[in-house]
């Protein structure tokens, strides 16, 4: 109890001992009443902390046989070096008591350390400047019968009485016991303190983790919500493509577009999960949407997208491309009566993946400056989350005609294992 503070659940010693006092008292065919209590009591016994418990048992008798053998050769050495005698029984005897009864009073100071804790109040050094005088004494006054006892009393001849024994021994040694007492105290401050400073940094650790976890799951959370709005915006503007085609009865066209929408479904549910695919896949998925709309506006959308052999594995958003390729679309067929070519294009330079998105369309760009819609929002949002600063969305007035969307994003790339793999 006072080496540590022990748990609640600590099991209770008197009843371990009257159990096995009754087991020695029962008839050898009477089965104990409380059987299956024993494991649980077994591994209380050899849990981790039983077990440092004793290892600091240990190591406290340890130090104290050390702290004797070093005041032994401390006496010894000078009278050999001399060429004296040594009273080995005496000597040896004699700091070796002494020791073992500090030993044994250790968990007592111990305890005094954690109750009254010197770096938490200066006014608690006085108080433990009493207990080291009491401690002195009362090592005093259990070693001195020991050394009778053993016939070992360092100053001969042997006191007539205990309390002149203690007498003797305090008048040249009270001092020893002080200095022993707020050495166990110091040390105990020392490992205290690197207790505490472990327990704060993994505290430390644990908060850094958890709110790591925290920031991921909200990004996380985030990008999820960003991609699922655009999930339903394209899915909504194709059924109202189809709606239109059934009202102008091009039956042919619309049940087209219904069996490409379930495959654009069934690619998009594929990859539901997923914030990042490799660029195959993304215009794999661009070129199914691009189908859906080709049926819908006939001759009047021409469609070029660039193969990209090389960067084919390159990791990029999943749905970056669609809403652009929706905006261009809209904005540019249609408000052309003519025929416009929405080409998109994958580039590389500088270690960066470049996703250009042009069209040839009429050219004009939002009447508000300042202001974006749904999909390119989104865009620019899921790219902060994703790469932070090193992406970036860019709307520009083409060259000649049309606007041109670039998107660059670093270059990352699936695993080897994982490439291709749905």
């Amino acid at each position: 109890m006072f080496l540590t503070n022990g748990p609640a659940e600590m099991p209770n010693w008197i009843q371990v001992v009257a159990s096995a006092v009754g087991h020695r008292g029962r008839p050898p065919h009477q089965k104990p009443a409380q059987a299956e209590s024993q494991p649980w009591q077994n591994a209380a016994v050899m849990s981790p902390r039983m077990r440092q418990r004793i290892r600091l048992i240990a190591g406290v008798w340890l130090g104290w046989t050390i702290a004797g053998l070093f005041y032994i050769i401390q006496e010894t050495v000078p009278r050999l070096y001399r060429g004296g005698a040594v009273p080995w029984k005496y000597v040896f005897v004699d700091w070796m008591t002494g020791m073992y009864v500090c030993a044994a009073l250790t968990p007592a100071l111990i305890w005094l350390g954690n109750r009254w804790p010197i770096e938490r109040r200066v006014t608690y050094v006085a108080l433990h400047l009493c207990f080291s005088v009491v401690f002195s004494i009362l090592a005093t006054v259990i070693e001195v019968p020991i050394l009778l006892l053993l016939g070992a009393f360092p100053a001969p001849p042997p006191p007539p009485s205990i309390a002149a024994g203690v007498g003797i021994m305090l008048s040249f040694g009270i001092q020893g016991g002080v200095i022993r007492y707020w050495a166990v105290i110091a040390l105990h401050v020392v490992y205290r303190s690197q207790k505490n400073a472990k327990i704060r940094e993994r505290e430390a650790f644990e908060l850094k983790v958890q709110a790591s976890e925290l920031a991921q799951q909200l990004a996380t959370a985030q990008l999820s919500s960003l991609k699922m709005q655009l999930q339903p915006h394209f899915l909504f503007n194709t059924l109202g493509a189809i709606m239109v085609l059934i009202q102008q009865q091009k039956t042919a066209q619309a049940e087209a577009m219904v069996e490409k929408l379930g495959n654009l479904l069934r690619l998009t549910l594929d990859d539901v999960e997923a914030q990042e695919v490799p660029l195959w896949r993304e215009l794999e998925f661009l070129r199914l949407y691009l189908s859906i709309e080709q049926v819908r506006f006939e001759d009047r959308l021409r469609v070029r997208i660039a193969p990209a052999t090389a960067l084919s594995e390159v990791l990029v958003p999943h749905m970056v491309l669609q809403p652009i390729v929706e905006n261009a679309v809209r904005h540019g067929l249609g408000q052309s009566e003519e025929a416009v070519t929405i080409e998109v294009v994958a580039t590389s330079s500088n270690g960066s993946l470049n996703l250009i998105v042009s069209d040839d369309g009429p050219g004009v760009l939002s009447p508000r400056p300042g202001r974006s819609g749904i999909g390119l929002t989104n865009i620019r949002n899921r790219l902060a989350r994703l790469y932070g600063e090193s992406a970036h969305l860019v709307l520009e007035q083409a060259a000649g005609r049309g606007v041109r969307v670039t998107i660059t994003l670093p270059i990352r790339t699936v695993p080897p294992k994982g490439s291709r793999c749905d």
